[in-house]
């Protein structure tokens, strides 16, 4: 068998953590000098597309009301964080990759396949999805693979309220979710980190857990392209690339599916990717991790078990060994 090629990413295209500090230490600073000058909502640098996918007849669409039972006392990230450091390797490597490189992307016409053990295998197009459920919503923490986190307040439904409009079969074990290939508005696939399209999955249970969400919209808004436009999932229990982003396609398997990361550094980036602060990354260690936006001299918070969230999924893994199904 053919040793796997772990794919290297130049260190050119890695932003220096100096660099993006003292860019941040900008935008903060010119953020603070506009609005002393009444420029509310002006925020330097912030370049994310808002896609076309929203009419004036959609009304109070985007302005649900906040789900407390998922609320979190904690600040959130400031909007123009979200919307500019991302990992989204379609439009490129650079955490602000996405927001600069995705004014092409289109997100209508957009229709969303679902597919394989379901009895009811149907297309879907994004107003179906828009009212497939009421939107609400609620505030996650993020965590990347990385070692950083946000607070983002993510609007949608339970990915739950779609799988039961398809009625998956006694034979349906787990969920995989493809990305959109747009080579014309996504340089990114002219790599060769991955083997496109993008590819990620989740165990049936997973996907019908009531925290696992499907994303429309973000801070009162459809989502940007670079956050995953029109629609992504939100698995807040899970490193972030375990939630798929800009999906066309949903299929139900009996088989685990083969991921995108898991296929090129299984040894790295495990199918379950599971928050756990107490198994290490082979490159850095994951017991800490700094939350973007939080200022240039605040310390480093204590990662939490399953994100924070392990009252409420611990018990899908009883009896796996997380170090070893990490």
């Amino acid at each position: 068998m053919a040793k796997m090629q772990i794919p290297k990413i130049p260190d050119s295209q890695i932003t220096p953590e100096a660099v993006w500090k003292e860019r941040r230490r900008w935008l903060q600073m010119a953020g603070t000098a506009a609005a002393s000058f009444g420029l509310s909502g002006f925020v330097p640098g912030a370049r994310a597309t808002t896609p076309d996918n929203v009419s004036s007849a959609e009304g109070d669409l985007w302005r649900p009301a906040r789900n407390a039972a998922y609320d979190l006392d904690e600040p959130l990230t400031a909007e123009g964080d979200v919307s500019t450091y991302n990992n989204y390797y379609e439009f490129g490597t650079g955490k602000d990759d996405p927001s600069r490189n995705s004014q092409a992307f289109k997100s209508r016409p957009w229709r969303v396949s679902v597919e394989g053990e379901v009895a009811k295998p149907q297309e879907f197009d994004l107003d179906d999805l828009l009212r497939l459920a009421p939107l609400e919503e609620r505030v996650y923490r993020l965590r990347c693979v990385e070692a950083w986190s946000m607070v983002i307040p993510w609007l949608g439904y339970p990915l739950a309220s779609l799988i039961k409009k398809v009625e998956p079969t006694s034979s349906a074990k787990f969920v995989e979710f493809t990305t959109i290939m747009q080579p014309e508005a996504m340089p990114g696939l002219r790599s060769g980190i991955l083997d496109w399209p993008y590819v990620e999955a989740l165990r049936l249970d997973e996907a019908m857990h009531p925290l696992t969400l499907l994303v429309l919209g973000v801070y009162g808004k459809p989502l940007p392209a670079a956050n995953g436009a029109p629609l992504r999932v939100a698995v807040p229990w899970k490193y972030g690339f375990k939630s798929g982003k800009s999906i066309v396609r949903i299929r139900f398997t009996r088989e685990q599916p083969m991921t995108s990361w898991v296929r090129v550094a299984p040894h790295e980036y495990g199918f379950y990717a599971n928050v756990n602060p107490k198994v290490s990354h082979p490159r850095w260690s994951q017991a800490t991790e700094r939350r973007i936006g939080a200022g240039l001299f605040a310390p480093r918070e204590k990662t939490l078990m399953f994100n924070g969230y392990e009252e409420q999924v611990a018990s899908l893994y009883q009896g796996l060994d997380l170090r070893r199904n990490y």
